[in-house]
């Protein structure tokens, strides 16, 4: 009998909120697909403990702002395991320079667009375009494209405008995904994260301590890599099959408005 289980691609699932996300969808049944740009050797732990929780794991070490290496990506996976069934575009960076936006270069807006935005657009109209095909064949299978963006895509930041604009965009792809994707039956959500405990948020961890502390979060705590991921498995596992488009909040109500 072939395997039934969810094949699920996870971008920058080496560490932080994509690695909470590939343990939560293994520890529900799915096989996971790994994509990093570190070297294998140095994510080696990382996939024996995916493994460790049942899930046949493949490690793709691909730029999801190079197109050749999406679609090289994309081949591996249609070799191993013949089937996508859930894309969680992960993956992003932060400017390597905060910068006031009178300041802020050219290059670090690029390199932000290219990676945060403009990589997932286009590797979800491969994995889409697969979906669909995988669809017509088979009526019963099923598959979900899951955007992990940020508050910043409403929360202004003027020391880094770049990754805001680009969170900005994840959420628009969404809603343009979800569209266009709708009469296949193939949801796509949005979830956005607040202040998460990662190593991105590492250089601030001070200012975000004592902020939290004076009252940042209707939740006076960090946000950890499993709130997210716990939310990211929940459409995964189709608990809000009738969503499509919506936008999920891991803020700790960081963006209640409040007097």
């Amino acid at each position: 009998m072939p395997n039934a289980k969810k094949v699920a691609l996870v971008t920058g699932a080496g560490r932080g909120i994509g690695l909470g996300v590939a343990q939560c969808l293994a520890k529900d049944g799915c096989d996971i697909v790994v994509c990093g740009v570190r070297e294998p050797a140095a994510v080696a732990d990382v996939l024996e403990g995916l493994r460790q929780l049942g899930a046949e794991v493949l490690y793709c070490r691909a730029d999801v702002s190079d197109a050749a290496a999406r679609a090289g990506m994309i081949g591996e996976i249609r070799q191993r395991f013949g089937r996508l069934n859930v894309l969680v575009n992960n993956a992003g960076v932060a400017p390597r320079v905060r910068a006031d936006i009178l300041e802020a270069t050219e290059e670090s807006f690029e390199r932000l667009m290219r990676i945060n935005l403009q990589g997932p657009y286009f590797l979800t109209q491969a994995a889409a375009n697969w979906m669909i095909q995988q669809r017509r064949h088979d009526p019963a299978f099923e598959a979900c494209i899951v955007n992990v963006s940020s508050i910043s895509a409403t929360v202004a930041s003027p020391s880094r405008g770049e990754y805001c604009i680009s969170k900005a965009g994840v959420g628009m792809a969404t809603q343009l995904w979800a569209v266009r994707l709708g009469e296949f039956d193939i949801p796509v959500y949005e979830v956005r994260p607040g202040v998460i405990h990662t190593d991105m948020t590492a250089p601030v961890k001070e200012k975000y301590d004592r902020l939290i502390a004076e009252g940042l979060c209707v939740q006076n705590r960090w946000g950890l890599p499993q709130d997210v991921a716990k939310a990211v498995a929940m459409l995964v596992r189709g608990d809000l099959p009738y969503s499509t488009g919506q936008v999920l909040m891991v803020d700790g109500g960081l963006t209640l408005p409040r007097l």
